[in-house]
């Protein structure tokens, strides 16, 4: 029968079939000893010299080579047991052993954590980056992370959307990659740097819950917690608060990290819930809007989440002379009717507060989120006091102004990154350990060549010409 290898030691003394990468080997005079690996861990296979054409195949095997192996599971000399290994009590007596597939040396050791290793050379080969238990096992809790996540949303009523990657391009705050239409030459459409538009647009449409792990784009320099692409946990909610909205997220995450991470140390306020701090406290405390509020700091099973609220609304951009939305224009600012709003912003717009709010982590923010303004006379006002023209609003956003003259309920979320909170649970000091084909830090792909030249077949079909630098 075939198995996985960690599961070897429930079928002792049975004939099994196992498949997997050649980890170590050892020779022992006329014993032949290695280590096969797969997905799920590792287990000792045996070659006794009895049968002379077995052992001679053996004798050929190298690190990394794929192989089928039978033989019987029986259990190892008292001497020889490691307790510390899953599979350390027993060992396989191999019978029958066929090469797969042979490989080269690796360019680097794949037996250490890898962090001694430069990252090129690890972007580079990354599918054997990967073959590393560290690695390994990031990706593994990884998906047990968003499979609590769909499960717990689930399980509330929340309705799992897919939204388009291919989009229009809008001012959301960073710049958007671009993608050439070959129908309609000289126009294009965009990656979405979030679902913003469309996880409203569900709310029009009445399906009051939603939640989508999104796929994200934006083209910002790069650093240890970000990527040109990256994923959130995308959450919007019809006729809610955010009271209600942040207890979600608090019971949410609280119970994840329970069930799965149930070593983790969780600082919470006094009454056992994540405290939460206004945007002035926090900046007059922590001199911070993402504070870490870990007591030891040097603790990484320590996990301090803080919900920062009461961010300001807008903010001035010095460069370009205006004023700004703090987080993007569809936030409400904490206002009862246009009017207020116009009366206040043009009095005292840096004191204006949003319904915006910030979820941290041990010093990161891990999400934001907003109450949306779903007033579309408000809307447009928030657009026009930015400085925006009317006829730009039109072509940027009419489609949103069409559909809330249908009927929007007041409605709210938040996305909170998936690879900055599974980065903080594994330790990791990057999000490029848990993802698993990340850009370099200068947002190059070294295994696949990108970005690339294309040829000019395709940028002619495009309409598209490249200039030169002078």
């Amino acid at each position: 029968m075939k198995i996985d290898l960690i599961e070897t030691p429930k079928y002792l003394d049975k004939e099994v079939e196992l498949f997997g990468w050649i980890d170590v080997r050892r020779d022992h005079g006329k014993l032949i000893f290695f280590d096969l690996r797969d997905r799920s861990g590792k287990v000792q296979l045996v070659v006794t010299p009895s049968d002379q054409d077995l052992h001679k195949i053996a004798e050929t095997l190298r690190p990394e080579w794929v192989i089928r192996v039978a033989g019987r599971i029986t259990a190892r000399p008292d001497n020889m047991k490691n307790p510390n290994e899953p599979t350390g009590e027993i060992e396989v007596k191999v019978s029958v052993i066929e090469v797969l597939a042979e490989s080269k040396t690796p360019p680097f050791d794949l037996a250490s954590d890898g962090r001694e290793i430069n990252e090129e050379s690890r972007m580079r080969y990354r599918y054997l980056d990967l073959r590393r238990p560290r690695l390994k096992k990031n990706l593994v809790e990884r998906a047990r992370v968003v499979k609590f996540v769909r499960d717990f949303l689930t399980e509330r009523g929340f309705i799992e959307i897919e939204t388009p990657i291919l989009s229009k391009s809008t001012p959301e705050g960073a710049r958007d990659y671009l993608v050439p239409s070959r129908v309609d030459a000289g126009n294009f459409y965009a990656l979405p740097q979030s679902p913003q538009q469309y996880k409203q647009l569900l709310m029009v449409a009445g399906l009051e819950k939603y939640f989508q792990i999104a796929r994200c784009f934006r083209d910002e320099d790069t650093r240890g917690d970000r990527q040109p692409e990256f994923t959130q946990l995308d959450l919007e909610m019809s006729f809610t608060s955010r009271e209600e909205i942040l207890a979600l997220t608090e019971e949410l995450y609280l119970s994840l990290v329970r069930k799965l991470y149930p070593e983790k140390k969780l600082t919470l306020d006094p009454d056992g819930r994540i405290p939460a701090m206004t945007y002035r406290e926090v900046m007059e405390k922590y001199k911070s809007d993402r504070p870490d509020l870990r007591r030891d700091k040097n603790d990484p099973d320590e996990l301090a989440f803080l919900f920062v609220v009461d961010f300001p609304a807008f903010e001035w951009k010095e460069t370009e002379k205006r004023w700004d939305a703090t987080h993007h224009p569809f936030t409400k600012p904490r206002v009862e009717n246009v009017e207020q709003f116009r009366q206040e912003f043009k009095e005292k717009p840096g004191e204006m507060l949003a319904d915006q709010y910030d979820f941290v982590l041990n010093g990161y923010e891990i999400g934001g989120g907003s109450i949306r303004v779903h007033d579309p006379e408000l809307l447009r006002a928030v657009f026009e006091a930015l400085g925006n023209k009317t006829e730009d609003i039109e072509a940027q956003f009419g489609h949103i102004f069409e559909a809330f003259r249908y009927g929007v309920p007041p409605h709210g979320g938040i996305a909170p990154g998936i690879d900055r909170f599974v980065m903080i649970l594994m330790g990791e000091p990057n999000i490029r350990e848990v993802i698993a084909f990340p850009k370099t830090g200068d947002g190059r792909d070294l295994m696949m060549g990108a970005p690339s030249k294309v040829s000019k077949d395709q940028l002619k079909e495009l309409g598209i010409e490249i200039k030169k630098k002078k």
